[in-house]
């Protein structure tokens, strides 16, 4: 199944990510993530959504997202012409016994410890979803006892903007 990021701009008011989020819904669409937050223009709202596609055209759901009152704009990010991101806190058991060995593998992924307890550390990660992936699948032989992870963010490489023009 292939998987697409979608950058949608829309009006900040209630009811607009249930009706985005249902329209994907009623045509069958996997939402992987989905990540909404404010962008630099007051009023306006960035929802980026991930969603996986398997022979059912994506084109027909931005052209139907493009129809709800509320949307602005919608553009695909490609992989190599955007930047992608995600956020990771994770809780992994850590005793004295292997505490360094779980702080060789966080510095090696760039990563943070935000919290050390007695028998746990907790680890903030950002990156790519491999990136976050193989963090994790090193991570899992120590004990994994909690985590949460953020939907995808993404922004378009170079100078070009997906900026509100006018809002409705």
């Amino acid at each position: 199944m292939e998987r697409h990021t979608l950058s949608v701009l829309v009006e900040d008011k209630p009811g607009v990510l249930a009706r985005v989020s249902g329209l994907f819904s009623r045509r069958g669409f996997n939402i992987v993530s989905l990540a909404v937050g404010p962008t630099e223009q007051a009023g306006v709202s960035r929802m980026t959504i991930v969603v996986a596609v398997d022979d059912l055209p994506l084109e027909q759901v931005t052209k139907q997202l493009n129809k709800l009152v509320h949307v602005i704009k919608i553009v695909e990010l490609e992989p190599a012409a955007s930047v992608q991101r995600e956020l990771l806190l994770v809780k992994v058991r850590a005793d004295p016994a292997v505490r360094s060995q779980v702080l060789e593998i966080v510095d090696l992924f760039r990563a943070h410890a935000v919290d050390v307890t007695p028998e746990a550390l907790t680890v903030e990660a950002t990156g790519t979803a491999e990136k976050i992936a193989a963090l994790l699948k090193n991570l899992e032989p120590y004990g994994i006892r909690e985590m949460v992870q953020s939907g995808t963010i993404a922004v378009g490489r170079g100078p070009r903007s997906i900026t509100a023009t006018a809002v409705r």
